[in-house]
């Protein structure tokens, strides 16, 4: 029994070496950051936001959701190739759908305040 490196360059550690004694091969060469998460990345978020601005559109006739919707479409179109211009264009469809969510909201409120829903 020799104490060289195996072919298959694992080094050779004894039977009952107390566990750590030896790290493991190429350990701290530094093989750089870890990757990325496999996600869709700005592609699944413009999806969503295309939907529900769609949706806002139809459902409430939320008016900033329009321009909201096209703002998704591009980023779509942009996700693959210009990912941080996408990632711009979602913000602001994100931004117009949450404000227009809220001045629907608004509106609401105001018109039950005035009684606009009274029979």
């Amino acid at each position: 029994m020799s104490h060289e490196d195996p072919p298959g360059g694992y080094p050779y550690q004894p039977y009952g070496a107390p566990y750590g004694d030896q790290p493991p091969p190429h350990y701290g060469q530094g093989y750089g950051p870890p990757p990325r998460p496999s996600g869709q990345g700005p592609q699944a978020s413009a999806i969503v936001a295309l939907v529900l601005n769609l949706l806002a559109v139809v459902s409430c006739c939320n008016l900033l959701a329009i321009p909201g919707s096209i703002l998704a479409g591009l980023a779509m179109g942009r996700s693959a190739t210009e990912p941080d211009k996408a990632r711009g264009l979602l913000v602001w469809s994100w931004v117009l759908f949450g404000a227009g969510f809220v001045l629907t909201i608004g509106l609401f409120v105001f018109l039950g305040v005035i009684g606009a829903f009274d029979d």
